[in-house]
Order: C-alpha cells, then structure tokens, then sequence
C-alpha cells in the first residue's frame, strides 16, 4: 500500500483526479477530498461507506467483473467507465482505473482506484456522433436528389429538346418560329442547371 499512499499524497488536493481505495468488505478505506468533495451526499465523509452508495445501480456489477480481474490478474490496472450521483438527481460519468492491493502478509486487502470525470467528453462525443448521422442523412438526401435531377429529370427533358429539334422552322410562321426557338433555348439551359446542380450533389 506504500505506493498508493504516495499516490494519494500527491493528488489529495487534486482539483481534476480522485483517489480512493476499497477494502474487501466492499467499503471506503480512503478517499480523496476532491472525490468526497464530489460525491458525498452527507456532508460528512465517504469513508468507512458501502462503495456503492455513490454508483448509478446498474454500473455495481462493472465494479464487482472489474474488481474480480485485479486480484486475477495482480500488478495490472484495468479501466472501468462508471456513473456517479452528482447530487442534483442526476449523474456524472467517470473513468478509472483499478489495481488490487495486499497487505504485509501479501494477502488481498482491497481495489486502489484513481479517476476522473469525462462527462463533458461524453457529451461531447454523443453530440458529435448525433451531428454526423445528421450529415449522413443529409448526404443520403442529397444524393438521392442528385439522382432525381440527373435521371428523373433529364429524361423529360431531353424528349422536349427531341420534340423541339424536329420541329422544321422553315413551315412555321414568325411568331410560332419565335416560340420553338425559345423552347429549345429555355431546354438547353435547363439542361445546363440541371447538369450543374448534379455535379454538387453527386
């Protein structure tokens, strides 16, 4: 356990890292101010606690698989992401990561843990993640319109231009020559915005 105390020598006061241990009766055998700070309900001290009166109730069991893989596995550190009561009726969420300790008689005397919040990371991400498939549905969109323009579209459009190219101005006179020529150009330049249109939603 000397090492842990240097740990928690050093970061006692830390405004960012919790340090806690918790012996085999599932208890508190040490906390950090800034984790009683956080999580104590009481206003007094976490210490000498059920571990779990700080834990969103469906994370209990990730202590009990994570604790189980310290004494399995002794000398490593395995992570746990967990939620903790924040007081207000909600819940923050945490990292840790956790290594069995022993006492002088090299037995198991309980799981160091060191943590920190990661709340605002996770909403970060969630609000990211959500942004992205936003962008893909509108990608999707996009090119489904893409598709509209450059084959739904085009279609009619080129039976006008064909009707319209076969059409012999020679029998017609001024003023229905002047509306065939306008069919065709108005045609030919919504061909162009439609082709333009594609080129930036294909």
């Amino acid at each position: 356990m000397e090492d842990f105390q240097q740990i928690n020598d050093l970061l006692t006061d830390s405004s960012f890292f919790y340090t806690i241990a918790i012996g085999m009766d599932r208890k508190y055998t040490y906390v950090s101010n800034n984790y009683n700070r956080n999580f104590d309900q009481s206003n007094g001290s976490l210490l000498g606690k059920e571990f779990s009166v700080t834990l969103h109730p469906d994370d209990i069991h990730i202590c009990a698989e994570v604790g189980a893989q310290c004494f399995e596995h002794p000398g490593k550190l395995f992570p746990a992401t967990l939620r903790k009561h924040n007081g207000l009726g909600g819940f923050v969420v945490t990292q840790w990561e956790m290594k069995a300790y022993y006492d002088s008689a090299d037995q198991p005397a309980g799981i160091f843990c060191i943590g920190y919040n990661i709340t605002e990371y996770v909403d970060t991400r969630t609000k990211l993640d959500d942004a992205n498939q936003e962008i893909d549905i509108k990608n999707d969109k996009l090119s489904e319109i893409g598709f509209i323009q450059s084959h739904v579209i085009r279609k009619p459009l080129a039976n006008i231009m064909g009707l319209a190219s076969v059409l012999d101005p020679k029998d017609m006179d001024e003023n229905h020559r002047a509306v065939v020529e306008k069919l065709v150009a108005s045609a030919k330049e919504l061909d162009m915005m439609i082709k333009e249109i594609s080129s930036k939603t294909g």
